[in-house]
Formats: C-alpha cells, sequence, structure tokens
C-alpha cells in the first residue's frame, strides 16, 4: 500500500513537473522572439498549481482552463478579467498542442472580449506649445531642471518616443552630427535608430550645451538628468517625469478628448503617429506601403499595433471613411 501510494505521488509530481517544464519552455521560447512577457511565469505556474490541485488527468480541457481564469487571486469577479487570464492561457495552449495534440482551445468568446487599447488624447498643436511654455517656467531658478522636462517633452512631441526610451538615452546614443537617435533594448528587446528633424537637433544641442556647464560630461552619460541634490547627473526618473507632467497638465486644464481618465505623457507618442499619418494622407501618399517604414520607426513587435491608430483614432477615422466616401462615388459612377 506504502508503495502504490509512492508511486501515485511520483506520477502527480511528475505530471506537475511536466506541465511546468513546457511552461518554461514556451516562456523562453516567447523571450527569445522579443516579448518580454511580465508576470507571465507567475501566471502560468500558477496554473500548473491549480491543474495539480484538481488533480486533472490527460490534455488540458477548455472546463479546467475557464475554472482557473475565474480563480481570480485579486478577486475582481469580471468577465473582462477573466478574458484577460483565459487569452494568456489560449496562447500557452496553441503551443501545448503541438507536443500534445489532444489540448483543447478555449474559444475567444467564453468571456467575451478581452478589453482593449482605448482611444488616446491626441494633443493639438497649441496644447504642445503650452506644455513646453509651462516646462520653461520651472522652478528652482538657475537650474537644469526647467530644460531637463522641456527637452523631454519636445523630444516625445517630435520623435514619437516612449517614455523610457527618451529616459535611458546616453549622451552617446544622441548623434546630433549625424541627426540620429540609437533606441537600445526597448520593450520588445530590439534596437533601432531614428533620424531626427533639424529643429530637433538644434532643441538636443542646446540642451546638451546647457547641461555641460552643471555636471561633467561622458559617453556614458544620460542624457536626460536629474538636477536636485544627489539626483544632479542621475538618470532622470520615470516617476518624476510623470508627477511633473502630470501636475502641468491640471495647471494648464486641457479638455480631455481622450478616452483615459486624463491626458498622458505617453499620448505624446501617440499624437507623433497620428500626425504623421495624417500628412501622409495630405500629401496623397499610399499609407499601407509606409505602414512598415512607420511600425519599424517607432519598435513595435508586430504591424497590428500600428494599424491599430487607424481604427481607434477618431481622427483618422474621419479620413478613413472620407476615403472610402470617395471609393464608394468612384465604384457609383461606374456602374453607371
Amino acid at each position: 500500500v506504502c508503495r502504490a501510494a509512492a508511486m501515485a505521488g511520483e506520477r502527480i509530481m511528475s505530471r506537475l513537473a511536466s506541465l511546468q517544464a513546457r511552461v518554461d519552455a514556451f516562456i523562453a521560447e516567447r523571450r527569445r522572439l522579443g516579448f518580454k512577457l511580465h508576470s507571465w511565469d507567475t501566471l502560468l505556474s500558477g496554473f500548473a498549481r491549480y491543474a495539480d490541485s484538481r488533480h486533472h488527468r490527460g490534455a488540458l480541457t477548455v472546463e479546467l482552463m475557464a475554472d482557473w481564469a475565474r480563480h481570480d487571486k485579486g478577486n475582481r469577479e469580471t468577465p473582462g478579467t477573466w478574458a484577460r487570464r483565459l487569452e494568456k492561457i489560449r496562447l500557452f495552449a496553441r503551443y501545448l498542442r503541438q507536443f500534445e495534440p489532444d489540448t483543447e482551445i478555449p474559444d475567444e468568446s467564453i468571456f467575451g472580449p478581452v478589453p482593449g487599447r482605448v482611444a488616446p488624447h491626441i494633443y493639438r498643436e497649441d496644447e504642445i506649445v503650452e506644455l513646453l511654455a509651462a516646462a520653461r517656467k520651472l522652478g528652482p531658478r538657475g537650474s537644469l531642471r526647467p530644460m531637463t522636462f522641456e527637452t523631454l517633452f519636445g523630444l516625445m512631441a517630435s520623435t514619437g518616443l516612449r517614455v523610457s526610451e527618451a529616459l535611458h538615452l546616453r549622451d552617446a546614443d544622441v548623434d546630433l552630427k549625424r541627426g540620429m537617435l540609437t533606441i537600445r533594448q526597448t520593450k520588445f528587446a530590439k534596437s533601432r535608430q531614428l533620424p531626427i528633424h533639424p529643429t530637433t537637433i538644434k532643441a538636443l544641442a542646446r540642451y546638451r550645451r546647457q547641461r555641460s556647464q552643471h555636471v561633467p560630461t561622458t559617453a556614458e552619460t544620460p542624457f536626460l538628468i536629474g538636477s536636485r541634490g544627489q539626483r544632479l547627473g542621475q538618470p532622470l526618473g520615470d516617476r518624476q517625469a510623470h508627477r511633473v507632467f502630470n501636475a502641468l497638465r491640471d495647471e494648464l486644464g486641457w479638455v480631455n478628448r481622450g478616452a483615459h481618465d486624463a491626458p498622458r505623457l505617453h499620448d505624446l507618442r501617440h499624437t507623433f503617429v497620428v500626425r504623421r499619418l495624417m500628412l501622409w494622407h495630405a500629401d496623397g501618399t499610399d499609407i499601407d506601403q509606409m505602414m512598415l517604414a512607420l511600425s519599424t520607426y517607432l519598435g513595435h513587435a508586430e504591424i497590428f499595433y500600428t494599424y491599430w491608430y487607424l481604427t481607434a483614432v477618431p481622427e483618422l477615422m474621419a479620413l478613413a471613411g472620407g476615403k472610402f466616401e470617395r471609393f464608394a462615388d468612384l465604384a457609383g459612377d461606374c456602374d453607371e
């Protein structure tokens, strides 16, 4: 009896180890493809433990995966949360099916659609001008702080950088002679080079000259630096960047035109993309031909992240609608 119990225990541990090994292999493969997958290992390991606690036998089933999705430790108990959890398990199940063909794949509609990205606030030109002017008025007097934040906000607006990408720039990454930024190991573990506009080059050169009066510079010096106390010369912090932006935003009192609670610092990136697409449209450029270049410039892992703007932003939806109307008129003329 004792031997039988021990063998049963070994089989249970073997199944758990096997599923966990598949989880580890899945995570490793996705990361090799450039995905960060923050918290995925914890989530999928939790699923492996849940399957073991239910004494599950054989291939994974939709019932098991759906039950796990409902057991959210945060107790949010919302279909949107369950849908997000199930979406990650669906990806893992599709991966697992190549080794275990009987693995079931949950339908996307079990808990309804996964809550997606919502429309951002697209800044008008006058709002960006107001933001930069407000940054120039920051204190204390004689500090590098006002120019640092003016440069950060202006750089994001003119290049579409993520805030993390701008904050991680080293001095060597900003080549003003060639007019080129080097963005290293970004969100999807990729590096890229970005050409910048002559006006942006002038602004960055002005900041670099001003910064050199406050701290010595080497190739490894952060391009955007803190300026208070022990933070002088250290990389500008993400929290500080958002805190200053939020304070200026509230002071300026913009009317929110996005679906988030308020205009965000990240919306400067969205604004850059929308303006570029609208300029291409106005010039008669074939946008579909340019989307891959834009996607590469932005550092998107998949081109559908770039195409999202065409369906989610009212300004671009209006352009697409007008284009369709002209197409429909031409089609009607041909029918006649």
